[in-house]
């Protein structure tokens, strides 16, 4: 199993086909049930959030950190996204469609207006809302 080529970009097509092609070899597809892949994210994340634990707000770009511990962040990130393309794929969920939906969702939902006049009433840059939270 190899990747594309470093120009080629990187899709969610791509990681779904790659996921379902490593599943099927190994005979793991009688395990990844919705449930089964969840926890297994949720897992991932667990993982993530150890890497961030105990160092505090941690600017843009992570200067100071070592290449092996970028590594690592760039692995479990990437286990996160792989639990993730493969949930939606067994739920038969279109993530990319899903995501661009949502990103839609929120701009009606939080209106650049809106964000701009609360951002200057409140004297700040940021407010924090970034429109990723549910609802």
């Amino acid at each position: 199993m190899t990747g594309p080529p470093e120009a080629e970009s990187v899709t969610l097509d791509l990681l779904k086909k790659k996921m379902a092609e490593f599943a099927k070899e190994r005979n793991w597809e009688q395990f990844h049930s919705p449930r089964n892949l969840l926890l297994a994210l949720v897992g991932e994340v667990g993982e993530l959030s150890e890497i961030f634990q105990w160092k505090g707000e941690v600017p843009k770009g992570l200067p100071g950190w070592k290449e092996e511990e970028k590594v690592h962040l760039g692995e479990e990130l990437s286990d996160v996204l792989l639990y993730l393309v493969q949930l939606s794929d067994i739920c038969g969920i279109d993530l990319g469609k899903a995501a661009l939906r949502k990103v839609e969702l929120n701009a009606i939902k939080y209106p650049v207006s809106k964000q701009q006049s609360q951002n200057t009433n409140n004297n700040t840059l940021y407010n924090g809302n970034d429109g990723t939270e549910s609802g």
